[in-house]
């Protein structure tokens, strides 16, 4: 019952985003085909992307896009892993409960209606109420589902319970809102708690210390961090990657960068990171990277005499490129946190992506041999490569153009570029099943990001109410006075975050914090974004969290040890890249 509920749910979502990419599709080609375009097609659009990202949100319960961190549950006995599992339900099920109560209330509380398209306002937190309902049917039908119906029941309840009391309690805490809700959050992460999940419902247990932030109020936060037009890129880059695997345009790219780079030392691998650095500027998500790599490259490098583990670490390393290299959706989280230019941190991202490709390259020579070489291509085989791949080649046209020249905005590039992918599918005949995986995919992992966005939001809030940001801004100069002992500082808090939190959310959660002080020091706001992305994107290699490494270990069947443990050389090579990004920030 649970699968097929799942399986209605993400077809909704496939079915929202491809309405979604219909209407801003549309809104471009009025403005420069017709020169007109229809009022409040800006807000339908976010109205469209919020209840995508509702009718999603139930699948934030389990699967890769849950962000759970399982490192201390796998190290308790069977009972407390039963005992952690019951704790991990009942913060989704307070997290379920805090949208479905607290959106009613927002709901009944509002009167006004939407300038633009002259609906009531209150329909938008309907939907997260909606959404939190189905999050707790979901809860139960999965439980139900695995012979624990019980324990379900009973984590709901917990949750419910929690819904009613907090909002009325005291605790007369000493301790800030915010830290309050931090080691809620935190602990219920440790527990094995979906990361969105935790902190919706750490944001709650800050209620009692005097938060200022009502449940109604923590809804209406949430909601106001999901609308933002600059957010509606991410669904649309995600898209870009699935159409640009089913057109086949990826094989191409993979022959074009084998003629160029195949006859070189350890051939297939330089070829494994060339075509990351061209399949980076069409998916935006490293994660998509890492899993066509490995399903692609894996089994010709093993093939080809590189250990298994070995060639798991090179496609792990060279999927970091796709969130640094444009159209990045770490780079659009980012400027939506902190409100610098999205255009300038794309720009800003292709040459940092270009350095750390160089930097991979010298480590997987040395680390390689003088192996696994291919025949040197002639000129006329690369033109027939070159001329093949141009069609995927002219996505990055369209994403950096497009915004370089102010032609269009990113949301507005990530819609053209995920329609010109879809001509590109079109075009091989793809069956509809095909179509509707790809659109349904796409649909559900941008309702995750979606979901973490708004989740990060009264988080984000109770941090500037308390003046987190001041603080750190102060303590930062206590401890260091010149410009390179600020980012040195910035770079150790970043790599820690990276350690344990997803990249968007360390984004969402230490942007706004560390921007100040940065600029504060001296350094170019765009310098330091662009570095902090780079920093956070190695948590994608590192222990314990390491998503990169555990997707490509899920693919290929690599152990997740050993490829932390080969994944190093890739890993200092990356380092060295941050060292000379930071360089350029202190002197130019």
């Amino acid at each position: 019952m649970a699968l097929r509920v799942e399986q209605v749910l993400s077809a909704g979502a496939g079915l929202l985003l491809a309405l979604l990419l219909l209407l801003v599709l549309v809104t471009v080609g009025l403005r420069y085909g017709a020169r007109t375009g229809f009022a409040g097609t800006e807000e339908a659009a976010l109205w469209l992307f919020l209840a995508l990202i509702c009718l999603g949100l139930p699948l934030s319960l389990q699967g890769p896009f849950s962000l759970r961190l399982d490192i201390l549950t796998r190290l308790l006995p069977h009972e407390g892993r039963r005992i952690a599992g019951l704790c991990a339900d009942g913060t989704s099920a307070a997290a379920g409960c805090l949208l479905l109560t607290g959106g009613a209330e927002a709901a009944a509380a509002l009167r006004s209606v939407s300038p633009a398209l002259g609906l009531p306002e209150h329909v938008r937190f309907w939907f997260l109420a909606a959404g939190g309902a189905l999050l707790l049917a979901m809860l139960l039908l999965v439980r139900i589902g695995e012979g624990r119906g019980f324990l379900g029941l009973l984590s709901v309840a917990a949750g419910a319970t929690l819904a009613l009391l907090l909002p009325q309690a005291d605790l007369g805490s000493s301790m800030l809102p915010s830290a309050v809700a931090a080691l809620a959050a935190g602990a219920a992460l440790l527990l094995g708690a979906p990361l969105a999940h935790c902190l919706l419902a750490g944001v709650m247990f800050a209620i009692p210390s005097g938060s200022g932030l009502s449940e109604p109020a923590i809804v209406s936060t949430a909601a106001s961090g999901m609308s933002r037009f600059l957010l509606l890129a991410i669904p649309f880059f995600l898209l870009c990657g699935g159409m640009l695997t089913l057109s086949g345009a990826g094989e191409r790219l993979v022959r074009l960068a084998q003629t160029l780079v195949g006859h070189r030392r350890a051939g297939l691998a330089q070829t494994a990171l060339l075509t990351s650095v061209f399949f980076s500027g069409a998916s935006g998500s490293s994660v998509a990277n890492a899993a066509f790599g490995a399903s692609t490259f894996h089994p010709h490098l093993v093939s080809h005499g590189y250990p298994p583990e070995r060639s798991a670490a090179i496609i792990a390393a060279t999927s970091v490129l796709d969130n640094v290299i444009p159209p990045s959706i770490a780079f659009l989280l980012l400027a939506a946190a902190t409100d610098i230019s999205a255009g300038r941190l794309l720009i800003g991202g292709a040459y940092a992506g270009l350095l750390m490709a160089a930097c991979l390259a010298v480590a997987i020579r040395l680390a390689n041999g003088d192996s696994n070489r291919s025949a040197r291509a002639t000129g006329a085989e690369r033109s027939r490569a070159l001329l093949a791949a141009l069609p995927a080649l002219g996505l990055v046209v369209v994403v950096l153009g497009g915004i370089r020249f102010g032609i269009v905005t990113p949301t507005e590039a990530a819609a053209v570029a995920a329609g010109y992918a879809l001509l590109l599918a079109l075009a091989t005949r793809p069956t509809c099943g095909g179509l509707a995986s790809i659109f349904r995919q796409a649909g559900v992992e941008a309702a995750a990001i979606g979901l973490l966005i708004g989740a990060a939001a009264p988080f984000a809030f109770l941090l500037a109410v308390d003046g987190v940001a001041g603080t750190v801004l102060d303590l930062a100069g206590s401890l260091a006075e010149a410009p390179w002992q600020v980012l040195l500082l910035c770079n150790l808090v970043l790599l820690a975050a990276g350690l344990v939190l997803d990249t968007g959310a360390a984004i969402l959660l230490l942007g706004p914090i560390l921007l100040p002080v940065a600029v504060g020091a001296g350094i170019d706001p765009v310098l330091f974004g662009v570095i902090a992305v780079v920093n956070l994107m190695l948590g994608g290699l590192t222990p314990p969290v390491g998503m990169l490494v555990f997707v490509v270990s899920g693919t290929t069947g690599v152990p997740v040890g050993a490829l932390f443990r080969v994944v190093i050389p890739y890993l200092v090579a990356l380092l060295c890249a941050l060292l000379v990004l930071c360089l350029l920030a202190l002197f130019f």
